[in-house]
């Protein structure tokens, strides 16, 4: 029996034996990432979404939103740390950080390691992904219990247009852009969290493999670079997503990732990563001729 959610498979011969459920994520329809399955621990769909944890020997439990793989526990968290701290560590003063999605909280987590945030607001549309993340990755979720950490469930794009506020920090923690995040990676949004940062305001957006998705990529830095007057990618391994390349746009007023980095801060910070340490901060910026093209 096959079963298709977007374009992700999950193929099982044999309806009683669980050894041999595999799980595919196509990409672009021609190639993709196939996993065998040992469990499949939650399968629901939320008003907005359908949400899944599967269970791998290699990654251990892995969450799937709306047909694509988002974390799992052995992914080394290369996407968060990355997503956090090189913004964090380059904003002299990170008082006030806004992410829009965000829903397993391991970006959340990764911001609250930093004594100088003195609140992080979290805006997530599906409330459904941070009760089925806490419940699977509470590693993830710690952040959930800082007294820092201030919780939104609503449609980010709604929260930035209405919103009055002021953030040092936005980080755009999105899945793919399709189903409810299609909308936050237009111009006419990023514009808006311009318009929402401080004067010396960071924003860092995921912006997809620049092997499987140029042209989104293309698009995206040139629309971003008619707003900021700096504009930089920036890359990190993670494995479980599509060509295992992932890239950042590190977007600023003021702030440059390589010349205001806060390498000092960085080395009294007690806070343990997996991934992302001072050589990764200033190597993620060196890019490869293809990647380098795509954000000119």
């Amino acid at each position: 029996m096959e079963k298709k959610l977007q374009d992700v498979y999950i193929s099982e011969e044999g309806m009683n034996d669980l050894w041999n459920v595999w799980y595919s994520e196509l990409h672009n329809g021609n190639s993709g990432l196939t996993l065998k399955i040992e469990r499949v621990l939650e399968s629901l769909v939320s008003p907005f979404q359908r949400i899944e944890v599967l269970q791998n020997n290699d990654f251990g439990k892995m969450l799937v939103l709306y047909g694509s793989l988002m974390v799992a526990d052995n992914d080394k968290n290369a996407y968060n740390e990355m997503l956090a701290h090189v913004p964090l560590f380059s904003h002299p003063s990170p008082k006030e950080v806004l992410i829009i999605g965000g829903g397993d909280c391991g970006c959340l987590t990764e911001v609250l390691a930093h004594p100088e945030v003195e609140r992080c607001t979290m805006c997530e549309i599906d409330e459904m992904v941070v009760e089925v993340s806490r419940k699977h990755f509470p590693k993830l979720t710690r952040g959930l219990d800082d007294k820092r950490a201030n919780l939104k469930f609503q449609d980010g794009k709604k929260f930035i247009e209405e919103s009055v506020e002021k953030f040092d920090i936005v980080l755009l923690d999105l899945s793919d852009p399709i189903g409810p995040a299609a909308d936050l990676f237009q111009k006419t949004f990023h514009q808006t969290v311009f318009n929402r940062l401080n004067d010396d305001g960071i924003m860092v957006a995921q912006t997809e493999s620049p092997f499987f998705n140029q042209k989104t990529i293309k698009l995206m830095y040139k629309n971003l670079k008619d707003i900021f007057p700096i504009v930089k990618m920036y890359t990190c391994f993670m494995p479980i997503y599509p060509s295992t390349l992932w890239s950042f746009a590190f977007c600023s007023k003021k702030y440059d990732p390589i010349d205001d980095f806060d390498k000092n801060r960085l080395i009294e910070s007690s806070h343990k990563t997996q991934y992302y340490n001072h050589d990764i901060h200033l190597g993620s910026f060196l890019l490869p001729q293809f990647a380098k093209k795509l954000a000119e």
